[in-house]
């Protein structure tokens, strides 16, 4: 730490890792542990909806809302470690078809993405935060798409 309180964190240089993320209508959790990477997520809805700025301090990070229609949201990312950059991603929010018969014969609509988190040259800490922490093996969504 500097006299100016800022904190110095080396970055580990040539070195990448990936984190896998899936976010939609019914995205499911990937299979993991506690998570510990994810500090805080914003959401940032279609402005008709009351408080449409959301900030999610816990898992599972999910809002329930009704409506009809579609609009992009915006979705940021914030680390536990606090020299990560946010990341922010957008998803366009479908509240209508695909819809998919559940397994209790009941429908919903289901639209979901798999996308990826690469972190070029992170810090040790958030380093060791996402490596001991990436998921393993494979999980299948109740809509067919397959996990990695």
């Amino acid at each position: 730490m500097t006299d100016s309180g800022v904190v110095v964190t080396e970055r580990l240089r040539d070195h990448k890792i990936v984190k896998p993320i899936i976010y939609g209508n019914t995205a499911a959790l990937l299979p993991r542990k506690k998570e510990t990477t994810i500090h805080i997520i914003q959401f940032k809805l279609h402005e008709s909806y009351d408080n449409h700025v959301r900030v999610l301090d816990t898992p599972p990070f999910e809002i329930t809302e009704t409506g009809w229609g579609e609009f992009e949201v915006q979705i940021k990312l914030f680390f536990i470690d606090v020299n990560e950059k946010p990341v922010t991603a957008f998803y366009y929010l479908r509240l209508f078809q695909p819809v998919v018969e559940l397994p209790d014969k009941s429908k919903m609509v289901v639209n979901e993405y798999y996308d990826e988190i690469v972190f070029n040259e992170p810090t040790e800490q958030m380093y060791r935060i996402l490596a001991t922490n990436t998921p393993q093996g494979r999980q299948k969504s109740i809509c067919g798409l397959r996990r990695y």
